[in-house]
């Protein structure tokens, strides 16, 4: 998910990096150069990727967890389980949601791991559950590069259709110069640019030089191999269109296998301004984060995603829909029919409870010690949209609360025939308006489940997964 105070960086003659928008999976294993992995995660973020990253037990004696996720903005996985209450990683889903995996740097024993399928640690069960093309970057000394058993488990990796970055020479740890030194970090990013821009373009070069071997036979005179090349034309030709086909239905089979794959999910974010004549306005400190963190996790899972955003400056992923309004008369509006074909609406957007009764045309001067101001209700969407609900539906409603903040949001979950509600609480510092943090309680008839304060990303994370099992559930609403 693009961070939009932190914008992708443009080519300046060829536009937005190929890498833009594209979700990457680093796996970093237990060796010296995994240092370099940091100047990898930063190349990667500012051409506009984001990453994830898996470290092996043996990596994070190399490097910090810490480091690479201040680098990658995501926490790193590691483990299976990251704490004692069942909660696990799922690999699947991390195979799922990759574009690429690029495993960087990849020592022999972890390539000898992934060519026999020795799944003992979250790096390798990733690769064995990856969707994705992986690109694997080795870095070892020389003489286990070249041991027999090292090329062949790379032989083996490359036939089950790996790309490798290859070493370079050079000095390595051991003190030898030679073949072994893993490639530099802009190079092994420019791969992965270079894939994205054109991905069968690699295909497209193997075939050419196939080509160029054979012509050179071809000019001792040999005409059958001639005919021969020919045919291998032909037969690459084919494989390419056949090899881009599939590569169309794998992406559209992954789309379909994501967990929201066919839902309509329908979020509000950010304030409504009410204007008082055309230059002020009654508003608040919204800044929509909450809501967009919200509407890109949707997406990342495969929800059709509509998004009625009021003012702010945030961008979205350009797969969701997104419709801009400024008060709260044209969220409303905005909302009800989308509200009729959607599974489930996220109301988290800073509606204005009122609105001016009268609007002055121009600019009000200050010719008096006191201006009156008499402020009508506006329509109140989430109860609007609580009682239009049919069955099946869902529906989220967040209360900012500054006191009795528990039963408030309990009246709330009644009154607005609410699925559940978010709860913040102004009492919490840096975790409301403008922050990129947050701290919420899930406020259901069954209870109350609280979480610790994460940032808004994970956030976001944590109030889909209770969605999403309410979604999953067919039985009909109370």
């Amino acid at each position: 998910m693009a961070n939009p105070q932190h914008p992708s960086p443009t080519h300046p003659a060829a536009g937005p990096s190929p890498l833009s928008g594209k979700h990457i999976v680093l796996g970093i294993t237990g060796s010296i150069a995994a240092y370099k992995s940091c100047l990898i995660i930063r190349a990667l973020v500012k051409r506009g990727a984001e990453v994830q990253v898996v470290i092996t037990p043996a990596g994070k004696e190399f490097i910090t967890p810490i480091t690479l996720s201040a680098l990658s903005r995501h926490p790193v996985i590691s483990d299976f389980f990251s704490q004692r209450d069942g909660t696990w990683h799922s690999h699947v889903d991390l195979g799922l949601w990759a574009d690429a995996m690029l495993i960087a740097p990849c020592t022999a024993s972890s390539l000898g791991k992934m060519a026999h399928g020795v799944a003992d640690n979250m790096l390798v069960t990733t690769y064995l559950s990856m969707k994705a093309p992986v690109f694997i970057a080795p870095a070892m000394d020389l003489d286990m590069y070249q041991h027999p058993s090292t090329q062949a488990n790379i032989n083996t990796l490359k036939g089950y259709g790996n790309r490798f970055v290859e070493p370079t020479s050079g000095f390595l740890a051991s003190g030898l110069e030679g073949k072994g030194r893993m490639q530099e970090p802009d190079l092994i990013v420019e791969e992965l640019e270079h894939f994205f821009a054109d991905p069968l373009k690699d295909m497209t070069q193997e075939g050419a030089q196939g080509q160029e071997k054979t012509t050179q036979k071809d000019t001792l005179g040999q005409e059958k191999t001639t005919q021969k090349d020919t045919l291998d034309q032909e037969e690459t030709t084919q494989k390419g269109a056949q090899d881009q086909e599939k590569m169309t239905q794998e992406a559209a089979q992954k789309e379909k296998m994501l967990p929201l794959a066919g839902k309509h999910i329908l979020i509000t974010a950010g304030p409504t301004y009410e204007r008082i004549d055309p230059v002020r306005f009654i508003g608040n400190f919204s800044s929509g984060k909450m809501g967009f963190s919200i509407a890109e996790e949707c997406r990342r899972r495969g929800a059709e995603v509509t998004l009625v955003a009021g003012p702010t400056a945030l961008q979205c992923d350009a797969a969701i829909r997104r419709v801009n309004v400024e008060s709260a008369q044209e969220m409303y509006e905005a909302c009800l029919p989308v509200f009729d074909t959607a599974d489930a609406a996220i109301l988290s957007a800073a509606v204005a409870d009122f609105t001016p009764e009268q609007k002055a045309e121009s600019k009000i001067k200050r010719e008096a010690d006191d201006l009156v101001l008499r402020l009508r209700p506006t329509h109140d969407i989430a109860k609007t949209l609580g009682q239009r609900k049919r069955p099946g539906q869902r529906l989220v409603c967040f209360a900012l609360e500054t006191n009795d903040e528990e039963a408030n949001a309990r009246g709330k979950l009644e009154r607005k025939n609410a699925d559940f509600v978010v709860l913040n609480s102004t009492r919490i510092p840096g975790t409301t308006f403008n922050a990129d943090d947050n701290q919420i309680a899930v406020v259901t008839r069954e209870g109350v489940r609280s979480y610790p304060k994460k940032s808004k990303q994970e956030v976001a994370s944590d109030i889909i997964d209770v969605l999403q099992g309410l979604l999953a559930d067919t039985t009909t609403l109370r």
